[in-house]
C-alpha cells in the first residue's frame, strides 16, 4: 500500500520507536527525508543517520537520542502542513516553536532549512513540521 503522506509517515516512525524505547527506527529513504535527518542530526534531536542499501529505493537508519533518565530527547512530532491543507508562511510569519526552543522545518526556495535559518535569510515557504 503506497504511503500518501511521506513527512507524517517518517514522523509516526520516528515518534513509535522512541515510544518503544529502540535504539534506531529505519525508514524508506528520500531526499527530503535525508534532509529531515540531517536537520534533526544538526539540532542534536538524534544521534546519528546512516543510509542503508536494500536494493530498492534505500533506507535511512536514524539512531536515536534519549536522555541519561531514558527519556526521548524528541517530546514532540507535529506534521504541519498536510496534503490536503498546505499551509505556507512569508518571511515575516515564519512561526516560532515553543517559544524558541523546538524547530519548525520549512521547505523553502533555499530548500528544507529550519525556522532560524528561514528568518536569518529572510525567506519564507512551506511549513512542514515542527519539532520539540
Amino acid at each position: 500500500m503506497p504511503v500518501t503522506d511521506p513527512i507524517a509517515d517518517f514522523l509516526t516512525r520516528v515518534r513509535n520507536a522512541q515510544v518503544a524505547n529502540h535504539r534506531w527506527v529505519d525508514i524508506p529513504a528520500s531526499n527530503l527525508k535525508k534532509k529531515m535527518a540531517l536537520i534533526l542530526k544538526y539540532e542534536n534531536y538524534i544521534k546519528d543517520f546512516i543510509l542503508v542499501k536494500d536494493g530498492r529505493q534505500g533506507l535511512i537508519r536514524i539512531y536515536l537520542k534519549y536522555q541519561k533518565t531514558g527519556e526521548p530527547v524528541i517530546e514532540g512530532l507535529e506534521r504541519i502542513s498536510r496534503p490536503g491543507r498546505r499551509l505556507y508562511v512569508p518571511s515575516s510569519q515564519v512561526p516560532r516553536v515553543v517559544g524558541g526552543l523546538g524547530i519548525a522545518i520549512l521547505s523553502t526556495p533555499l530548500g528544507v532549512i529550519t525556522d532560524k535559518v528561514a528568518r536569518k535569510n529572510n525567506v519564507g515557504g512551506e511549513v512542514l513540521c515542527y519539532i520539540w
